[in-house]
């Protein structure tokens, strides 16, 4: 990857969440916004995904884009270079496990799940049916036995959209956690210094990037900070009230081609 790309007027990196930006309901990398990417590349461009999700559930996008850029894992917890293997960035909840684990977990109220992530591999620390539908919707399977490292994150999960009572059980257990709302049901439990907006911050300094020249878009809250912080933040239309006031811009929705609008933007103009 290099810092010395072009594109456009000035934005030399799209930085882009999965779920609800590029990935639809039906989990397939909307088309529209699949081909604007590739135009962006060839005109220059330099693309990052950003997602919570781990390697083997992002890489298949990842490898139907035709990228070989880093991959910002985990809603930041982790950066992976997917050309190496190596982690640039590899942090995990530590001394956040044990009140976690002990005193958070077990006060979850009924129907809530709890999914763990250490290594390349999830793991069930409370089960509950809509476990089921996140395993199948991300792709991924979960393992019974709990992990044996603390984790990179915690998922809870809900079939209700309560993730303030589960944040404010969780902050007052684990103050030094960052949580974050990724989708309207789920809450994720972070290590200290996680977040989509930490780790572009590091991507930009390791390989030399004014922010000013990096575009981002996203849809739910846990894409505001770095929605903020690139020179361009990009709002999917049909998504959280949060991302939409931290925006420059506010695009199409996902389904009609969110991402497509933005490299629009970038490339055809108007911007603002």
């Amino acid at each position: 990857m290099t810092a010395s790309r072009n594109a456009g007027p000035g934005y030399a990196w799209i930085v882009t969440d999965l779920d609800g930006t590029l990935v639809d309901r039906n989990l397939g990398l909307v088309p529209r916004s699949a081909e604007a990417l590739r135009r962006y590349r060839e005109c220059g461009g330099t693309v990052v995904i950003a997602t919570g999700r781990n390697e083997e559930s992002a890489a298949p996008y990842h490898r139907e884009l035709g990228l070989d850029t880093p991959m910002i894992l985990y809603n930041g917890a982790r950066i992976t270079d997917p050309r190496t293997g190596d982690r640039l960035v590899d942090l995990d909840l530590g001394p956040v496990w044990p009140p976690l684990r002990d005193l958070v977990l077990p006060a979850l109220p009924v129907g809530v799940g709890a999914v763990g992530f250490s290594g390349h591999t999830a793991h069930v620390l409370r089960d509950a049916p809509v476990l089921a539908d996140y395993a199948r919707r991300d792709r991924i399977v979960l393992l019974g036995d709990p992990p044996e490292e603390p984790p990179t994150k915690v998922m809870l999960i809900s079939g209700a959209q309560h993730p303030s009572r589960l944040a404010d059980l969780t902050a007052l257990h684990c103050p030094k956690a960052l949580l974050v709302q990724s989708e309207d049901t789920y809450l994720e439990v972070l290590p200290p210094g996680a977040g989509k907006e930490a780790a572009l911050r590091e991507l930009a300094v390791r390989y030399g990037m004014d922010t000013a020249r990096i575009a981002a878009i996203g849809d739910n809250p846990n894409d505001t900070g770095m929605v903020r912080l690139a020179g361009l933040g990009a709002a999917v239309g049909d998504g959280h009230p949060q991302v939409l006031a931290a925006a420059d811009i506010v695009v199409t929705s996902c389904s009609q081609g969110a991402v497509a609008d933005l490299v629009g933007r970038i490339l055809d103009g108007p911007l603002p």
